[in-house]
């Protein structure tokens, strides 16, 4: 598929999947897995020459090694986070409310996991980092690039109101001007690393 979309005119940029939690994959999985990982990344490395974005799992113990592992195997990017798996249960019918039985969870519920796993990766490497998971407003998208994102991405905000990217954006911009801030780029990886005491 890489090699694929290298020869179409107009596309910027592979997102490569690998931990989708809504597919039957056959029992792989490649997010999951340091070497699964590395070799997926670096067989589409070898394949395009487009820019790659891996977009990891958070269904790991560290997330650091598979951010390197990503990183070292030719991504120019990564995605933090992908939905995490999940289940609902209808209790009248005793049956899954997914027709997958499970799928995956998203939204604001995430925003703190998401925070935490993009502020371990930019810790671990130097490729730049999108931050998503949750974001509904500025302040939210302010946390992710404090935390260590270059970029932020909106989704399911975007279902119940689709101007939240335009409303994310503006709001930054506001609050660039109000700290006396020039670039948003002075607000990523700006987090202190203690917290605040009382």
């Amino acid at each position: 598929m890489a090699r694929r979309f290298d020869a179409i005119e107009g596309i910027g940029a592979l997102e490569l999947n690998v931990s989708c939690p809504n597919i039957k994959e056959g029992g792989a999985q490649f997010g999951t897995d340091v070497q699964l990982l590395a070799q997926v990344v670096a067989a589409c490395r070898r394949a395009t020459s487009l820019p790659l974005i891996t977009k990891l799992s958070p269904n790991v113990v560290s997330i650091a090694p598979y951010a390197r592992a990503a990183a070292e195997a030719g991504s120019d990017a990564l995605a933090i986070m992908n939905s995490y798996p999940a289940m609902a249960i209808d209790i009248q019918t005793r049956k899954p409310r997914l027709a997958n039985v499970t799928g995956g969870l998203t939204g604001p519920c995430i925003k703190p996991i998401a925070i935490k796993l993009v502020w371990e990766a930019a810790a671990a490497v130097k490729i730049p980092i999108i931050g998503m998971g949750g974001i509904q407003n500025a302040a939210d998208a302010i946390e992710f690039l404090m935390a260590g994102a270059s970029a932020v991405a909106v989704g399911t905000a975007t279902f119940y109101e689709p101007q939240t990217a335009f409303q994310v954006l503006a709001g930054v911009k506001d609050f660039l001007r109000r700290q006396g801030l020039r670039d948003v780029r002075e607000l990523v990886g700006a987090v202190l690393a203690q917290p605040a005491r009382d």
